[in-house]
């Protein structure tokens, strides 16, 4: 993979996220959507994106919408963790 790669808007996640490709939501509100991995490596593997970024990488996104992606993400994990109690988060 190349890290200075073109952000391609027809990614799988630009897909989700236009409603194009269906998904089991865990949570959403208006920066960040969390779903259930169509190919989990665990019970409870949950992805959490950003709605609005840009990105290909970390390093591409604002500070400040990264603040917001790992409080969501925290806050995701919480549930994960105390519905299913895996062995790590």
């Amino acid at each position: 993979m190349v890290q200075t790669a073109a952000y391609d808007s027809d990614n799988i996640f630009a897909k989700i996220l236009r409603g194009e490709i269906p998904n089991a939501t865990v949570y959403e509100d208006d920066d960040v959507l969390s779903f259930m991995d169509a190919f989990p490596q665990t019970d409870g593997h949950t992805l959490v994106i950003p709605k609005d970024a840009r990105a290909t990488n970390f390093l591409e996104i604002d500070p400040e919408a990264l603040g917001t992606l790992i409080k969501a993400t925290q806050k995701v994990a919480t549930a994960v963790n105390a519905a299913l109690a895996p062995d790590g988060i």
